[in-house]
């Protein structure tokens, strides 16, 4: 700690910071541009300036730029002094002689940390009247706009891109004031975190693409706070709404996960939720043919069904909420409450779940990643199927840098040293994939093989760690010699990290990862283990012992149960189609989901459920994390025939008999209530965030921004008559912004939970999030949202998974398929936001080189591939990177069908004409 002097008050401060962290840390306000918690100082642009005395008898003192000065003990400041004022002020107008007078138009427009900095300073007359530089911008691909002639050149935009993300096709060209942020030729902007740019750039010359498509001012969004339901992490973000359609997806801060950033299609993939094709009302099947009906009659017909059942069953879904799962489970009974998931995914998920159960090694949150020293990751392609891990992976490796320049005495933030001590090098991480990944060029070591070669590089590894661990048999020369290496890179660690997940659809390769771990545990290493899983809420889900949905099919199948509630959930993506028909040829169905899936087409009557952001409800993510996200807004306030509601309260009307026209007595938490007391595992989740009956000073918080305006116009078409605001009995939040809209600085006053945006007076930039954390990128203050379910067994006894898998042998003529997960296309919900469908590539087959050229195929060749009765006629993608005996297929391709675990196909060249 030191001690530092502001204006004449002492502070306690931390004395590894800069100045510009330390006093932002404080509450205290120093505009500033070029800096970034995340990225570090560089001092392009002067902005922080302040004035720095030698000690208490000073009264001279020279300007220095706080950002790239220490905060040592015994320091004197001044940030109110005259002379700092005026140079703040003056490098405020330099900045902004090239900057276009495009305010009221400009997409950053009250969302800019330009805007509030001018203010800050007082900077507001222009004096140049010469003619202005100008660029031309460029189109950047279906996420960003480009808007170079406001750019104030910062130096923010390429540091992320190229210094944080590692990305590779954008950079700074051209000198003094004619620099260029931008691409070399237009083009669409390839790495999977570009989208960060919007919120990056201090000024509009990034800013978002589908936003500008229905634009709003920031202050005339309402908000709520959510989490991601893109992949497992649980990212938190902040959605906005304006005329019953989300306009934006921003970050919202979160210390342990998602921190500052997110990945591109948990920013973009909100797209679904505007599609006019999505079930908003209720329908029935009659005459064969399905038929918009009235609440009433729809739940008339769900009693029916019911009462005339044979046996009803429901399945869940990993993509609802735990209230929407435990509301199925109430209303068929545990004995018929069938998971969602797939028969592959199934056992992989009690899997992880045992692992972080049972195991003595904590699961990592996200951001505790960026601290290791080292990782192996284990059959997960995680740009792929969680990607914001990645770009905390690339934090890793570059962590040997920041330890060098410790070494030096070189702070962290002091941006620009760290790298040039840095030299390029890296902790080790190692991959092991059937293909090429996005992240390979971050890796020490990558390694080639199908799954079970995969695992058995994983148990080899563990057994050098630990001879205690199952040895493996018949291992050749190179995979030992690797496994050595791995073994003894991650002992050298003080904080190694093994990452793996259900990608890999191996159970092996979950041992192999959990021994890795174990085996480092018992050998005194400080180690944690990282596991994804296939969807937002599977691990909620997989604590609620549901039965596997092969069961459920095989039981409506055999007319042992005539009746299915399927919630959430499309059955063709679960299990192969003809197994699915044959299910369902003899089965009344019950959907309930708010999207036009296969299922909802075949089901006799359809209940429009809720998205994540017109409905309230809780998931847990893979670290065992259970997180609350909360109604955005209330669909009937602007269209009265729509009658969506959350999946859990469908449920609940059917199970308690209500009239159609009635309104349940259930509220979220009674039914959250309900849940934790029949799971004792879940017990937590009640205190994931504040109940509907949390008050700050008698009041609820506000949804809206305090500038919000235009309410009485939006129902206009309607009526000329305002109508009283949407009541919300399941939150502490109002539909209005007449409630709490402080920042607050106790934890009683505004619960990290209950943000909905960044905003505090004088910050209306992503930047305000500084006046929210306890100090800048830290925690939230009271904490940050969430509560962890599951923590590791402390005493529990060393029991290594020994099960180690038997080589692959490849085949020439049978060749096992593998998956290709896709960052844009395998999720299903991102896959209709019409940005994010843009990026899907089409349908192909990777082949191997040696297949290739043994098939007489090379790039762009049509191949005929045979999976069964199916035959797909695909053009060809060799990989050199791809193990032999193997072909892959891009999930979530047009044309491409669900494929099951090591399921195997033929290939033929296909001849022309044929």
């Amino acid at each position: 700690m030191a001690t530092i002097h502001v204006d004449g008050t002492e502070y306690e401060v931390d004395g590894n910071d800069n100045l510009l962290h330390a006093c932002l840390s404080l509450g205290l306000d120093i505009p500033y541009f070029c800096y970034h918690p995340a990225l570090g100082s560089v001092g392009a642009c002067r902005q922080c300036g302040i004035v720095r005395y030698k000690d208490a008898d000073d009264k001279r003192g020279r300007i220095v730029m706080a950002c790239m000065t220490p905060a040592t003990d015994g320091t004197y400041i001044s940030i109110e002094d005259k002379e700092a004022k005026k140079f703040r002020r003056s490098v405020d107008e330099y900045l902004m002689v090239n900057h276009p007078h495009d305010c009221p138009v400009c997409p950053e427009g009250g969302h800019c940390h330009l805007q509030d900095v001018t203010v800050m300073t007082g900077q507001h007359k222009r004096r140049y009247r010469f003619t202005k530089r100008t660029h031309i911008n460029q189109d950047l691909g279906p996420f960003l706009l480009h808007e170079m002639n406001r750019c104030i050149a910062c130096y923010r935009c390429v540091r992320f891109y190229n210094d944080y993300a590692d990305g590779t096709d954008f950079g700074v060209f051209g000198a003094h004031d004619n620099v260029y942020f931008g691409r070399i030729t237009d083009g669409t902007l390839e790495n999977e975190f570009a989208g960060n740019l919007s919120e990056v750039c201090p000024t509009g010359v990034f800013t978002d693409k589908t936003h500008s498509d229905h634009y709003v001012r920031k202050w005339d969004l309402q908000y709520a706070p959510s989490v991601c339901m893109h992949c497992s992490l649980g990212c938190n973000i902040s959605p906005g709404e304006r005329y019953g359609e989300i306009r934006r997806v921003e970050n919202r801060y979160h210390g342990e996960i998602n921190h500052y950033f997110l990945c591109d299609r948990g920013r973009y993939g909100y797209g679904y939720q505007n599609r006019r094709d999505r079930p908003r009302v209720a329908f029935i099947t009659r005459d064969g043919e399905q038929k918009q009906a009235t609440v009433d009659d729809a739940m008339a017909r769900v009693g029916e069904l019911l009462d005339g059942a044979k046996r009803a069953i429901g399945i869940g879904s990993p993509r609802a909420s735990i209230e929407s799962n435990y509301a199925l489970r109430e209303l068929v009974g545990a004995d018929n409450f069938y998971d969602g998931h797939s028969d592959d995914e199934h056992p992989l998920v009690e899997r992880v779940l045992q692992i972080l159960r049972e195991g003595p090694v904590a699961s990592a949150t996200l951001r505790g990643l960026e601290t290791a020293d080292a990782a192996l990751v284990l059959g997960e392609d995680v740009t792929q199927t969680a990607p914001r891990i990645a770009l905390s992976l690339r934090q890793t490796a570059k962590g040997k840098a920041v330890k060098l320049a410790a070494e030096r005495g070189v702070h962290e933030w002091d941006a620009g040293p760290v790298i040039n001590i840095g030299q390029g090098r890296k902790n080790p991480i190692f991959l092991t994939a059937t293909h090429a990944t996005r992240l390979d060029d971050a890796a020490k070591d990558c390694y080639r093989g199908v799954v079970e070669d995969q695992a058995r590089l994983g148990f080899a590894v563990a057994h050098f760690i630990d001879p205690q661990a199952p040895e493996v048999a018949e291992l050749d020369d190179a995979t030992q010699a690797l496994a050595k290496r791995i073994a003894d890179d991650l002992m050298a660690a003080e904080k190694p990290v093994v990452i793996s997940g259900t990608g890999a659809r191996s159970i092996a390769v979950l041992d192999a990862a959990a021994n890795v771990a174990w085996a480092l545990h018992a050998r005194g290493r400080k180690v944690e283990i990282f596991l994804t899983l296939p969807e937002a809420n599977s691990f909620g889900l997989g604590m609620m012992h549901a039965r596997p949905l092969g069961e459920a099919l095989k039981a409506l199948g055999g007319g042992d149960a005539d009746v299915a509630i399927v919630v959430e959930n499309d059955l063709y993506r679960r299990a192969a189609r003809p197994d699915v028909e044959s299910a369902l040829e003899h089965t009344r169905v019950i959907a309930v989901d708010h999207e036009p899936t296969d299922t909802v087409q075949h089901a006799e009557v359809v209940l429009p459920a809720s998205t994540s952001f017109e409905g309230d409800g809780t998931v847990v993510n893979n670290e065992g994390r259970a997180q609350r996200f909360f109604q955005v807004f209330d669909t009937a306030y602007y269209h009265q025939d729509i009658v969506t509601t959350e999946s859990w309260r469908w449920l609940r009307r059917a199970k308690n008999h209500v009239a159609a026209n009635g309104q349940d007595a259930s509220t979220l938490d009674e039914l959250t209530t309900a849940c934790a007391e029949t799971f004792p595992e879940l017990s937590l989740i009640t205190a994931a965030a504040p109940g509907s009956q949390f008050r700050i000073d008698g009041l609820k918080a506000a949804r809206e921004p305090h500038r919000y305006s235009g309410r009485t116009a939006m129902r206009a078409k309607f009526s000329v008559h305002e109508p009283h605001p949407p009541r919300d009995a399941d939150s502490a939040l109002a539909y209005s912004m007449e409630g709490y809209n402080g920042t607050g600085a106790d934890e009683t006053v505004r619960p990290a939970a209950l943000i909905p945006y960044a905003w505090s007076p004088g910050w209306n930039s992503p930047q305000a999030v500084n006046k929210l954390q306890e100090y800048v990128g830290g925690p939230l203050r009271g904490g940050d949202p969430g509560k962890r379910l599951v923590e590791p067994t402390a005493n529990a006894g060393l029991r290594y998974y020994d099960e180690v898998p038997a080589a692959f042998a490849p085949s020439s003529d049978v060749l096992r398929v593998v998956s290709l997960p896709q960052i844009y296309g395998s999720e299903m919900l991102s896959a209709r936001a019409p940005a994010v469908a843009s990026r899907i590539p089409p349908a192909y087959v990777a082949l191997p080189t040696q297949l290739a050229t043994a098939q007489a195929l090379k790039e762009g060749d049509l191949a005929v591939v045979h999976l069964g009765d199916t035959s797909l006629h695909l053009p060809v993608r060799v990989s050199t990177a791809m193990p032999a005996g193997v072909i892959g297929l891009p999930e979530g391709s047009a044309g491409i069908p669900w494929l099951a675990a090591g399921i195997t196909a033929t290939l033929s060249r296909e001849i022309a004409g044929s």
